[in-house]
Formats: C-alpha cells, sequence, structure tokens
C-alpha cells in the first residue's frame, strides 16, 4: 500500500468551473481538475505521492490522514 492511500481523495463535478475537481483535504490546498472523473483521479493520485515525497524530502511531518467520518465532521463545522 502506497503512502497516500492513507488519505482521503475526492473528484466532485462543478458546475461553476464545468469540468471535475480532484482534492486531497488535510493533504494540501488546491488539487488537479479535467473533462474525465477517472482521469482526474489517477492524477490526484500522483499529486498526493509527489507531495508526501515531497514533505518527507523537506524533513516535514505527514499530516494525520482524515478518515471519512471525520471529514464529514470537520465539513459540518465549518458549515
Amino acid at each position: 500500500m502506497a503512502k497516500g492511500d492513507r488519505y482521503v481523495k475526492i473528484v466532485e463535478w462543478s458546475d461553476e468551473d464545468n469540468c471535475f475537481i480532484g482534492s486531497c483535504p488535510g493533504l494540501f490546498h488546491g488539487g488537479c481538475h479535467g473533462d474525465d472523473a477517472t482521469q482526474v483521479f489517477i492524477e490526484l493520485c500522483g499529486i498526493v505521492e509527489e507531495a508526501i515525497e515531497t514533505l518527507e524530502a523537506a524533513g516535514k511531518p505527514l499530516p494525520q490522514p482524515l478518515s471519512l467520518h471525520e471529514l464529514g465532521t470537520a465539513l459540518q463545522r465549518s458549515a
């Protein structure tokens, strides 16, 4: 299992951007976008692994991965 597999990855349609948006809450802000949800997910997985490698190379600790339940709770608090 890759280290990035522990992080929640979200691919969702954006009416505003008229494309799919990929993000990884808790690990980084932003993400990737595109017209094909599967391709966005594949790209997102690569970005997650790169972000982990970058943090490790800099000697920084990895953020604690959020479970789907924890993510939902955090989103409810911010609403």
